[in-house]
């Protein structure tokens, strides 16, 4: 599976950016997780598309306010983040795996297939 991310960028505090990850190869029953990584911290799970959309997952800090959404035929996941805030900034991957459990869609060690990465900034 290869991964391609785009729609990274710079946006001011409380906007809106839409991040998108394509999938090429073997992407049957695939879950889709996005995760960011700032300067100095662990890389951390935002969201996850469980098992190409039976299941959709949030971590804490961005429950209500980002979305993650995936179109089947185009083998396309999306995540749409609103109401931006400057601890968003980051480096923004999608990962890919055909292989997982629900209990590992958050630890990004689990995750075989990674995008090379888009940077979000939030300015305040």
């Amino acid at each position: 599976v290869q991964l391609q991310a785009s729609g990274g960028g710079l946006v001011q505090a409380g906007g809106s950016l839409r991040l998108s990850c394509a999938a090429s190869g073997r992407t049957f029953s695939t879950t889709m997780g996005w995760f960011r990584q700032a300067p100095g911290k662990e890389r951390e799970f935002v969201a996850a598309r469980f098992r190409s959309g039976s299941s959709t997952h949030y971590a804490d800090s961005v429950k209500g306010r980002f979305t993650i959404s995936g179109d089947n035929a185009k083998n396309t996941v999306y995540l749409q983040m609103n109401s931006l805030k400057p601890e968003d900034t980051a480096v923004y991957y999608c990962a890919a795996d055909n292989r997982l459990i629900l209990s590992s869609i958050r630890d990004y060690t689990q995750y075989d297939y990674w995008g090379q990465g888009t940077l979000v900034t939030v300015s305040s």
